[in-house]
């Protein structure tokens, strides 16, 4: 009776007010009542990895899913960037690219939501849940492409990317990311007019945002998820029966390529970013899932390589 009450009395009217309130933010950024923000807490480095002076291969930016709540946190304790790091030192990886917020405001140290966070953290989840939806709304949709993608241009060149430099733009997103990341293709190479490469883990997104200007999607996945199959599901434009959807005017031009990772779930034990439970070959999810992206985008920089190299 004790938790009923508490839905009754506190959840109800909270997700109620959300639902509301979700869009108020990026209405904010169209009106400029508000202006989003750059600076990173003390501590918090604009970018880990290779060193700005030396030329990185690329420059990786990672947008998780919906349990991002500040720039330090995300839902696996930072293991996914710190496993690519490793493997990749030749990146500058960015992690703090808050995806659900178009005013780059931390969701946990809001004052309401440091209150909710110790009484009902499940609420901080369907905040973002709504602001995928927020961000896949049409009436929103390129507002809110263009808050983020704003936001992951300026946090690049504090990084340390220079414009025109021809140095790529890897977009890897898990989850709720995925609608992020295809939607701030246009913005950032309007800003930064820098080669594109998405990789989506886990996707969901509802396929409206065209990512024709993006080189390549790579889209890891698996049977056994049943989230990014629900976003297969419930977005009519990620059917194959619309063929002039944006997702599939891509599928169809080339630009999408699957890859298997069988048995991986979305979550738990099992998911991708599992660091205990092993595979056959002796990885964990999480080694596999970080070689498999690594691998990826070396094998983009190579091909890259040779085309722009001149004729012998």
């Amino acid at each position: 009776m004790n938790d009923f009450l508490l839905w009754v009395c506190v959840i109800g009217p909270a997700l109620l007010a959300e639902a509301l309130l979700a869009r108020h933010e990026v209405l904010a950024y169209g009106a400029a009542w508000r202006t989003p923000l750059t600076e990173l807490p003390k501590g918090v480095p604009y970018a880990r990895g290779a060193a700005p002076g030396d030329p990185p291969d690329a420059y990786l930016v990672y947008l998780d899913g919906i349990g991002k709540r500040r720039v330090r946190d995300s839902r696996d304790g930072g293991r996914l960037v710190k496993a690519l790091l490793r493997r990749g030192p030749e990146l500058r990886v960015l992690g703090q690219v808050l995806p659900y917020s178009p005013l780059a405001d931390p969701l946990a140290e809001r004052p309401v939501w440091v209150w909710l966070r110790r009484r009902v953290g499940l609420l901080l989840f369907l905040h973002n849940v709504m602001q995928i939806f927020v961000a896949a709304d049409s009436r929103y949709r390129p507002l809110y492409n263009r808050a983020v993608g704003s936001q992951i241009a300026t946090q690049l060149r504090l990084a340390g990317y220079r414009p025109d430099s021809g140095i790529p733009v890897v977009l890897l997103s898990y989850s709720g990311g995925a609608q992020v990341a295809t939607g701030a293709v246009d913005e950032l190479r309007g800003r930064l007019r820098s080669p594109l490469l998405l990789i989506t883990l886990g996707g969901f997104h509802n396929g409206s945002n065209d990512i024709g200007r993006a080189e390549h999607l790579h889209r890891l996945t698996s049977k056994y998820d049943r989230i990014e199959r629900v976003g297969t599901w419930i977005f009519p434009q990620r059917w194959r029966l619309f063929r002039t959807s944006a997702w599939n005017r891509a599928r169809r031009a080339g630009k999408i390529t699957e890859h298997r990772l069988e048995p991986a779930t979305h979550v738990g034990p099992r998911s991708y970013i599992n660091p205990t439970t092993l595979l056959p070959d002796g990885r964990s999810h999480l080694d596999r899932t970080a070689d498999t992206v690594i691998a990826l985008i070396r094998a983009h920089h190579s091909t890259a390589a040779e085309t722009d190299a001149p004729p012998p």
